[in-house]
């Protein structure tokens, strides 16, 4: 896809910046860019239609990531947007800004 100049958009569960330098490190640096919802974790439990975080707070669940795991927070995403607070139309603008050509 890379050949053919698309730009494709993944959502990884990847609480680990090991896991994250991995995935840059086989895509390539130059055709990667880490994208950060910062999202606080009350905003992540209210929006659980899957009723997640619920089985975490249960214990049925107990490797969620935030609640029974840890998250390491990205240190230098390419872009950060804030979940909560801000419209998405906002977040989807600043992510197309950094990922579409410019002109």
């Amino acid at each position: 896809m890379m050949e053919a100049r698309l730009i494709v958009l993944v959502a990884f569960i990847s609480p680990f910046r090991r896991e994250r330098e991995l995935a840059r490190e086989l895509i390539g640096k130059n055709n990667f860019s880490e994208v950060y919802v910062d999202t606080p974790l009350d905003t992540c439990e209210s929006r659980d239609p899957k009723g997640l975080y619920k089985k975490a707070r249960s214990g049925s669940l107990p490797n969620m990531t935030g609640i029974g795991s840890p998250y390491e927070r990205p240190l230098a995403p390419d872009i950060a947007v804030h979940g909560a607070g801000t419209p998405i139309e906002e977040s989807v603008k600043a992510i197309a800004s950094l990922l579409l050509p410019k002109g």
